[in-house]
């Protein structure tokens, strides 16, 4: 089912083409995760994100050590304690685990924001410049051929001269790097 709506997609996109060269349509495609990729703060988006990453690691494994210490206690002093000690104690770890699982959650959910909010001037700077590109040049519709295992390539066919992306990059005063050799 999903290969027929690409075929119909795919057919539509080849009509109109042909079609758009008639009515004054002219499509160009980029790919905003190599732009980015080629930007100079992208290097220090990219550190800031470990930075991030590693201070909500090192307070994980913190908790984690935290658990395995009272755990390993509980486990050696188990038999000796009164039942309400005892069962005082286990409560005490579970909630432990409950807060080390609910820390793991929010730390990712936390981590998905600082992303976004690290991103955000650089995709609002890229779509800036792909605007202003694409006017110079007479696009009328710029697609993404992003990365297809996220889900950001809308593309299913261009043709090389239609990729704007080191016209984008040249005009955010940033050499494109060199074509990769091919074998």
């Amino acid at each position: 089912m999903k290969t027929k709506w690409i075929f119909i997609l795919a057919f539509l996109v080849a009509a109109l083409s042909a079609k758009a060269q008639d009515i004054g349509i002219k499509i160009g495609y980029t790919n905003a995760e190599y732009i980015l990729s080629n930007l100079p703060e992208a290097k220090q988006i990219e550190a800031d994100l470990k930075d991030y990453e590693q201070q909500l690691s090192t307070q994980l494994e913190s908790k984690a050590t935290d658990f395995q210490a009272k755990a390993e206690d509980f486990q050696r002093n188990a038999a000796n304690m009164i039942p309400e000690v005892r069962a005082d104690k286990e409560r005490e770890l579970q909630n432990l685990q409950q807060s080390i699982q609910k820390f793991q959650q929010d730390a990712q959910n936390s981590l998905q924001r600082k992303q976004g909010e690290l991103l955000k001037p650089a995709y609002d700077k890229i779509q800036k410049a792909i605007d202003e590109v694409a006017k110079a040049n007479g696009f009328t519709h710029i697609f993404n051929s992003g990365q297809p295992e996220v889900g950001l390539n809308i593309l299913l066919y261009g043709r090389d001269e239609d990729n704007i992306s080191d016209l984008v990059l040249k005009h955010l005063g940033i050499e494109p790097p060199p074509p990769p050799a091919e074998n």
